[in-house]
């Protein structure tokens, strides 16, 4: 999957310290302390973008760590091993035909609503 340039730039624009990674043929995007709604512990985390579809979602955003405090989620992935570093994910969908930055805004918005 090519990935559109000033979409890259955009995402890197948007998410400072943003790093693209291959592994097993998708790209990647590391985001580093992408910032969480409010009420999230940690109110930061590390995320991992695939843009492509994998594993019956569209894209997916993984996270370094399980996140608390939003509302429930079904963190159905647990240590998945990307880019040598353990990744979780709860089960959310995004439309498809998303921009890199809509893709991680929309999936972040899954934690929205968390209790502050």
């Amino acid at each position: 999957m090519t990935l559109p340039e000033d979409q890259i730039r955009e995402l890197g624009r948007l998410f400072p310290g943003t790093q693209q990674g291959d592994e097993g043929g998708i790209t990647y995007f590391l985001i580093p302390a992408l910032e969480l709604p409010a009420g999230c512990i940690p109110a930061r985390s590390d995320v991992l973008l695939c843009p492509s579809s994998r594993d019956g979602y569209t894209s997916r955003l993984y996270f370094a760590q399980k996140i608390e405090g939003g509302p429930p989620q079904n963190w159905h992935v647990s240590r998945m091993r990307i880019l040598e570093r353990n990744w979780y994910a709860f089960s959310w969908r995004t439309r498809e035909g998303l921009r890199l930055t809509q893709m991680v805004l929309a999936h972040r918005a899954g934690l929205e609503g968390a209790k502050s």
